[in-house]
């Protein structure tokens, strides 16, 4: 590795100035981000215009993501320092991790995984719940330079069936439950079912046995954790870094897709490095020995980034928090944790103070809580309402900064640069590009729109570091799915505008992807779910909006003429069915019997008007409709549940 160390001193530029020296030499700008990395070859050059997609970054260097994580830091005196605070008020246990004791847990886990023949290049599935043991899985596979895809433990075995078969991973990482406040949900039979259904069969799964639950195992396929682990230790095993080319993959995610298949977005060792660090120093001014509480879950792009890789590739301290904004035990959960563990900032969900808020709606859960040392609320994952935004702010007397990005981009697009020097707040902007970020505001035929004007928000090309660079073996779909809609610019799907002083206001979603308590879900996959009922003759799911969550889906389903099940049986039944097929994350609670569906008379469902009528808008009433009659039958069904 190249020399010791040393993080360079914080921002002493402001955002316009920062952000004018990228416009103006992006290739210098990126070359002097990536000198706070430690790399194996350092990059001489910033980009490759010519190769991957659409160019790829640091295209000479290489590297190892968990050396810049753990081991630098051991090597330049953090060893003794908190990397990790593990609290779990699910289960009343709390545990504190030192760099020198992370480093030595994920070598040790490095090595196992090398034992059951994982190399470099090779996938490995992490199925798990917030335990410390996550993030070890997540770092050892990056350590030996395997590709890691973690899926989030809500989701039922047939979504991890389709994750197995197209990431073909050698070896699935598990444990035998999560905790729920009010239930224990068990992994290993979704697990066992899923490899049932799945066309490709992993090597092998280790398995975390937790006390909740103590689950059976296959004899031949599965391994204790646990065993494993002390038997490495025993023998004295630990992994070495594995040198990486900077475009190697680091993980895949998988996010919903528009068609209800998941999309593998594939993210690369360098650039994910790069941009990280520049985004602790610039927009969450959190640094190294400071304490960041990010209140998500690993399964999601900002667990990823914001609970795992970015506080430790900046020598920070990170909290994992098994445990909810409210019922854990009370809506106070989030200032105990800020409070006993020094958290300079939170990032969160904008649903989780929508929670806090309902419950707490003075606030005094607050009370007797030190929050002096925090400096910032950060929000995310969907769109934050100003009520929510002014309340928080009233009630927490800091900063309260929403921004915004996607699982694709992999780190933030848009957002109030804290540690650049805040700018002006408008309630219901995430505020300004950050650097690297080329955000315009589009029309249909790909003109750009005047300030103020809502159009499709898209991302000029190349996109910055970090950002994904195709989906898992299958680049044409990349092109399809974002880069054909706007020529010369990565569509997000998201729509909204951008104001006269370049405040970006995203609005809502421009396809089926719905965004509930901050979880992207596919109306397209629960559709296929609520069609496969004996009794379903047709169906369409929308997303209405929702107080608490943002926004929740509602099924419409017109049933099978002679369907001898009553409305609602069939109701409750697509419930359940949701349930097991997507998971709890899916929170599909309202299935709709309806005679028929608006079409249009290419037969085309009309969800967007829909959408507006269950939220109470006006809507104009498409010219292409079949039967104009059929929308107030919609809206008189849905108002018999109290709903438009």
């Amino acid at each position: 590795m190249n020399g010791p160390h040393a993080a360079p001193a914080r921002p002493a530029q402001g955002y316009a100035e920062t952000y004018a020296s990228w416009q103006a030499d992006p290739d210098a700008y990126w070359l002097d981000m990536a000198k706070a990395i430690d790399w194996i070859k350092p990059p001489e050059k910033a980009f490759d215009a010519s190769a991957g997609i659409y160019g790829r970054w640091f295209p000479d260097a290489t590297c190892n993501t968990c050396f810049n994580a753990l081991d630098r830091h051991v090597r330049d005196g953090r060893g003794d320092q908190a990397a990790l605070i593990y609290d779990s008020p699910v289960t009343g246990t709390k545990a504190s991790y030192t760099y020198a004791e992370m480093l030595d847990e994920v070598a040790t886990l490095g090595a196992v995984l090398e034992d059951l023949g994982v190399a470099k290049g090779d996938r490995v599935i992490i199925y798990m719940p917030m335990v410390p043991e996550a993030a070890f899985a997540m770092l050892a596979c990056a350590r030996i330079g395997a590709v890691h895809s973690v899926v989030f433990g809500g989701f039922a075995a047939k979504e991890l069936a389709t994750r197995i078969d197209d990431a073909e991973p050698k070896v699935i990482l598990t444990a035998t439950c999560g905790i729920e406040p009010t239930r224990v949900v068990e992994y290993k039979p979704l697990l066992d079912g899923a490899i049932e259904m799945a066309r490709h069969k992993p090597q092998a799964c280790v398995v975390l046995q937790r006390p909740q639950v103590d689950a059976s195992m296959h004899a031949t396929r599965d391994k204790n954790w646990r065993t494993l682990v002390a038997a490495a230790k025993a023998a004295g095993r630990k992994a070495e870094c594995v040198e990486v080319a900077a475009t190697d993959p680091l993980y895949i995610l998988y996010t919903s897709g528009t068609t209800g298949r998941p999309k593998g977005v594939v993210r690369d060792n360098g650039g994910h490095m790069v941009v990280l660090k520049a985004t602790m120093d610039q927009l969450f001014d959190v640094g190294p020995g400071e304490v960041m509480f990010c209140a998500s879950d690993v399964g999601w792009v900002v667990g990823h980034g914001y609970i795992v890789y970015a506080p430790l590739i900046q020598g920070a301290t990170s909290v994992l928090y098994e445990g909810k904004p409210v019922g854990t035990p009370d809506p106070g959960a989030f200032w105990r944790v800020i409070a006993e563990h020094g958290a300079k900032v939170l990032f969160t969900a904008p649903t989780a103070f929508r929670a806090i808020r309902k419950e707490d709606p003075e606030g005094k859960h607050l009370a007797g809580h030190d929050l002096s040392c925090f400096k910032a609320l950060f929000l995310a994952g969907e769109r934050a309402d100003p009520e929510t935004l002014k309340w928080a702010e009233a009630l927490l007397q800091v900063p309260v900064i929403d921004h915004w990005w996607q699982t694709e981009s992999g780190s933030p697009i848009v957002g109030d640069p804290l540690g650049l020097g805040l700018l002006p707040v408008k309630h219901g902007s995430s505020t300004v590009p950050l650097p690297g970020w080329d955000v315009q505001c589009l029309d249909e035929g790909g003109r750009q729109v005047e300030p103020g004007t809502m159009g499709a928000i898209v991302l000029k090309l190349p996109l910055p570091p970090g950002a994904l660079t195709t989906l898992w073996n299958d680049d044409k779909r990349f092109r399809e799915a974002y880069l054909t809609t706007y020529p010369g610019y990565y569509n997000t799907s998201d729509a909204g505008f951008i104001d006269a002083d370049g405040y970006v206001f995203i609005m809502g979603r421009t396809d089926d992807i719905i965004n509930v308590a901050g979880h992207r879900l596919s109306t397209g996959g629960m559709e296929e779910v609520l069609a496969a009922h004996p009794a379903v003759a047709e169906c369409a799911v929308v997303g209405i909006r929702d107080a608490l969550k943002g926004e929740q889906p509602c099924g419409f389903v017109v049933l099978k003429a002679g369907a001898t099940v009553t409305p609602e049986q069939v109701e409750k039944e697509l419930v359940a069915l949701v349930r097991e097929r997507i998971g709890p994350v899916a929170a599909f609670k309202l299935a709709l019997t309806v005679a028929r569906l608006p079409k249009t008379r290419s037969g085309k469902i009309l969800r967007a008007t829909m959408k507006k009528i269950a939220d109470g808008e006006d809507y104009a009433v498409p010219a292409t409709i079949e039967d104009l009659t059929v929308l107030g039958e919609i809206g008189t069904a849905l108002k018999g549940r109290g709903i438009g």
